[in-house]
C-alpha cells in the first residue's frame, strides 16, 4: 500500500489558522457564485465592483462578530444569546445599510427610496449573518466537546496507571513484610550467612522489580525471571520442601502481561501448600498459546482447601451457593488488575482436582512486546528435574463474560475438574 508523502493532522489543531481559512474560502466562494449569477443574468461588469464591495462588507462585519461571539461564548447561556441577538441585528442592519447605499450610488436614477432599498436588501444580509453566526457556534461548541472529551479520556488514563500502580505496590509491602520477617527470624537464630544470602537475594529482586513500570507490561520471560529471583529468596527457607517446575513455550515467553502477575499466585501456593506441609510442596507454572490467547496455569501440590473449615472466598466470584467475600490481597488483586489492563477480555479461573492442589488459570489476549527483549534466548524454561514436555495443542475454549469464574471449563486436553470454594489468599 502506496504510503503518503506527508503526515495529515487535524483541520482544527490551529483554531487561528482553521478560522481564517474558513472565512477566506467562506466569502470568496459567496462571491464568486454571485459573479457567475450576474453574469448569467448579462449584468454590467461594472455591477461585479457591487458584488466585491458587498463580499468585502461582509467578511469585515463577521471578523466583528467573531471578536464579539469570541467573548460571549464563554458567559451564560442567557447572556450569550441575548448579546448575540443584539450583535447580530445591528450587524444585519450596518450590512443592509452599507449594500443599500453602495446600490442606490450604482443607480442614482432609481425610482426606489433609499428606505425602500433598505427594505429589501435586508433578507440577503440576515441570512448571510445568521447562517455564520449559527456555523461559528456550532464549530466552537463542537471544538469545547472534543477538548472536553480529550481531557475526560486523559484523565481517565490516568486514573487508570494511578490505580495500576496502587495494585502493583500493594504487594511491595506483603512481600516485604514476609521476607524480612524471615531475615529476622535467621537473625535471631544467629544464622548469619543465611541471613546475609536473603539480604543479598531480596535486593537483587527488588532492583529487578524496580526497573519495569509500575502499569507496564513486561514478557513472559521476563516475568518468569522475576519468579525465579523471588523463589530464591524463600529456598533459603523452605530449602527442599520448596520445588518448582518452569514449562514455558518458546513462543508464549514473548507474550506481554502485566509486570509481577503471577508472583502473589506463587507467594500464594508457598502459603498454603509449602508452609503448611512437612514434605513441602511442588510449584508448576506452565504457559502456552492457544490460538490468539496466552494461557498461564500456576498450581501446586498442596492439601488444598477444605470446604468446611475454609469460607474465605474471591471477592465477586460466584459459586452455586452464592455469592463470596474475601479479606485477602494477592487473588483479588490479579483480578482488579487484569479488569484494569483487558476489561472483560480476559480469563480468570480457579481449579482443584480432586486429589488436592491448588490450580489457576488465566487466559490473556496475545500481545507481542513492543522493543526487544535483552537477555538469553527465548527458550524452554524448567527448574527442578527433567526436561519439559512440549506444551500439547489444545483448542481454545470462547471466552466467558466477566472476569472471574470458578466453574472449570473444558477443553480437548483437559478435564473438567470440580470446583471447590477458595481460601483466604495473601
Amino acid at each position: 500500500m502506496a504510503m503518503l508523502p506527508f503526515r495529515p493532522t487535524p483541520f482544527f489543531r490551529n483554531k487561528n489558522r482553521a478560522f481564517w481559512n474558513l472565512q477566506i474560502a467562506g466569502w470568496t466562494g459567496l462571491f464568486l457564485l454571485r459573479t457567475m449569477t450576474a453574469l448569467a443574468n448579462q449584468q454590467q461588469p461594472s455591477f461585479l465592483v457591487l458584488l466585491l464591495i458587498e463580499a468585502i462588507t461582509g467578511f469585515s462585519i463577521t471578523l466583528v462578530l467573531s471578536v464579539i461571539y469570541r467573548k460571549l461564548i464563554t458567559r451564560r447561556p442567557v447572556v450569550t444569546w441575548g448579546l448575540t441577538a443584539v450583535s447580530l441585528v445591528l450587524a444585519v442592519a450596518l450590512y443592509a445599510f452599507v449594500e443599500a447605499w453602495v446600490l442606490g450610488l450604482y443607480r442614482p436614477n432609481s425610482d426606489s427610496s433609499f428606505a425602500q432599498l433598505l427594505v429589501g436588501l435586508i433578507y440577503l444580509p440576515m441570512t448571510l449573518l445568521g447562517a455564520w453566526s449559527a456555523l461559528y457556534y456550532a464549530i466552537n461548541y463542537f471544538l469545547q466537546v472534543e477538548e472536553q472529551a480529550d481531557r475526560l479520556e486523559r484523565l481517565e488514563t490516568q486514573a487508570t496507571s494511578a490505580q495500576l500502580a496502587m495494585l502493583r505496590y500493594q504487594l511491595n509491602p506483603h512481600f516485604l513484610f514476609n521476607t524480612l520477617n524471615s531475615i529476622s527470624t535467621l537473625v535471631l537464630l544467629k544464622q548469619t550467612e543465611p541471613a546475609n544470602a536473603m539480604l543479598t537475594r531480596l535486593s537483587s529482586f527488588l532492583r529487578h522489580t524496580l526497573v519495569s513500570q509500575p502499569g507496564g507490561k513486561v514478557t513472559l520471560e521476563q516475568e518468569v525471571e522475576t519468579l525465579k529471583l523471588y523463589l530464591g529468596i524463600e529456598r533459603m527457607r523452605f530449602e527442599e520442601r520448596l520445588r518448582t517446575d518452569f514449562q514455558i513455550d518458546t513462543d508464549a515467553a514473548l507474550a506481554s502481561l502485566p509486570s509481577m502477575l503471577l508472583q502473589p499466585l506463587v507467594e500464594n501456593a508457598i502459603k498454603y501448600a509449602v508452609s503448611p506441609q512437612e514434605e513441602g510442596a511442588e510449584i508448576s507454572v506452565k504457559a502456552q498459546l492457544v490460538g490468539p490467547r496466552l494461557r498461564i496455569t500456576v498450581s501446586d501440590t498442596g492439601p488444598g482447601l477444605n470446604l468446611r473449615k475454609r469460607q474465605h472466598r474471591l471477592p465477586g466470584a460466584m459459586t452455586g451457593e452464592g455469592r463470596v467475600e474475601s479479606t485477602g490481597v494477592g487473588l483479588a488483586n490479579i483480578r482488579d488488575r487484569l479488569a484494569q489492563a483487558y476489561g472483560d477480555d480476559h480469563l480468570f479461573e480457579i481449579r482443584t482436582p480432586p486429589e488436592g492442589g491448588f490450580t489457576v488459570v488465566i487466559e490473556l489476549p496475545y500481545e507481542a512486546p513492543k522493543h526487544s527483549v535483552t537477555g538469553q534466548p527465548l527458550r524452554q524454561i524448567q527448574q527442578a528435574g527433567g526436561s519439559s514436555p512440549q506444551a500439547q495443542p489444545a483448542e481454545s475454549r470462547p471466552l466467558k463474560s466477566g472476569p472471574v469464574t470458578l466453574a472449570p471449563a473444558a477443553s480437548a486436553s483437559e478435564e473438567p475438574l470440580p470446583p471447590r470454594q477458595i481460601g483466604t489468599n495473601l
